[in-house]
């Protein structure tokens, strides 16, 4: 079966280039989206790029900085042009929420937490604004909101610190030290809650979702982990700088996918489960193959080289067909690449309960080892295709 190669960046670009402007069906890297036929032709050409996944994630920071300085703009028109007192805490709750967070998950979270925090600072705030108003006795006030603030500090460490912390600044913000008005503190409280529904808002607008970075790295590293199995098969050097500088990539990526799985989950309701699964198959790809370029014969041994092409021929090629195609379809999209193929390898299970007799063998047991490690990635990425397929 012919596998259909990806589309490159500037393949793309130049096929864009070349299409009337009337088309409104758009094809990159095998992922198809329309545009509406009602917009104008120089519409229609500003929005491509916008909409194409992949080049919202190659353009991430790009993007993600113009979304935030557009809501910090909004954010103070609103607040002046209504006249709304104390309005820079709108900006910087803006900042705070959205500011250094590119990811639809993580904002949506932020914004939750910061919402919590800022109801229950400000309503502890107020509290302390109306005791000293009534009761005129500043070490009081000092001394609660010195208890008020050991309370958050202690439950800023650990599940839930976010908002503990933001519950104790947000106490400062509205009450001072006890001697801000009661309308100011009021005034502060509605000023941020406006920025949290802004940043809501504008995270929504053309969001930024952890699940592409998630595909494309993961993708990117399937590709290395075939590259450097091509190099073992066929004899090349694995102590050389091409050499490790794949591995190098590959423990980046590692790391990498690690920190966006929590962000994944929240956007695709991929349980943290499923996405270990996957993240630990690809793990011990990356360790198969580092045991595999130390173990495997000598290249100069040309015998022994040609006599494991020959009996490893059909492991070769599944392992380097379902390497490929769960990259391609990872990048596409197109997840019917996953789809069960009748490749013509031997039963897994049998290749690894067969005696091992000789340094050959124990290089035919991993391989044999990691062909059943990379059908069960094939497998997990199938069944869970409908999810971070969006």
């Amino acid at each position: 079966m012919q596998v259909p190669r990806c589309v490159s960046d500037s393949e793309v670009m130049r096929s864009q280039a070349s299409q009337p402007p009337t088309l409104d069906l758009i094809t990159s890297n095998d992922e198809a989206f329309l545009i509406p036929m009602n917009l104008p032709p120089f519409a229609r050409r500003l929005l491509r790029p916008l909409l194409d996944p992949y080049r919202r994630y190659r353009h991430a920071k790009l993007i993600h900085a113009v979304r935030v300085s557009i809501g910090l703009l909004a954010t103070i028109l609103l607040t002046t042009g209504i006249n709304l007192p104390h309005g820079e805490w709108a900006s910087v709750t803006m900042l705070v929420v959205i500011g250094g967070l590119q990811h639809h998950g993580n904002i949506g979270k932020k914004a939750v937490e910061r919402a919590y925090g800022t109801l229950i600072g400000a309503s502890v705030g107020l509290l302390l604004v109306a005791q000293q108003a009534y009761l005129g006795q500043p070490l009081l006030t000092y001394l609660l909101m010195s208890v008020v603030c050991g309370f958050f500090s202690y439950h800023a460490i650990g599940k839930g610190g976010y908002t503990a912390l933001l519950s104790g600044i947000t106490v400062f913000i509205v009450a001072g030290h006890g001697d801000n008005p009661l309308s100011d503190g009021l005034w502060r409280t509605v000023d941020i809650l406006i920025g949290i529904a802004l940043a809501l808002a504008f995270s929504f607008a053309l969001p930024l979702y952890a699940v592409y970075s998630w595909r494309y790295n993961l993708a990117s590293a399937l590709r290395d982990c075939a590259a450097i199995y091509s190099r073992i098969i066929s004899g090349q050097s694995v102590t050389d700088d091409e050499h490790l500088k794949l591995l190098n990539r590959l423990n980046a990526a590692m790391l990498q996918l690690r920190s966006l799985m929590p962000s994944v989950s929240k956007e695709v309701r991929i349980s943290m489960t499923e996405l270990d699964g996957i993240q630990r198959h690809l793990r011990m790809c990356i360790s198969t193959l580092e045991i595999l370029g130390n173990t495997r014969p000598d290249p100069r041994d040309e015998q022994a080289m040609a006599r494991l092409q020959l009996a490893l021929k059909a492991e070769h090629r599944q392992i380097r067909v379902q390497l490929i195609g769960m990259a391609r379809a990872l990048q596409s999209g197109a997840t019917q690449r996953l789809e069960r193929t009748s490749l013509a390898a031997p039963d897994p299970q049998a290749a690894l309960e067969a005696p091992v007799h000789s340094a050959l063998d124990g290089y035919r047991l991993l391989t044999a080892q990691l062909a059943a490690n990379v059908d069960a990635m094939h497998a997990r990425l199938a069944k869970s295709a409908k999810a971070w397929k969006i």
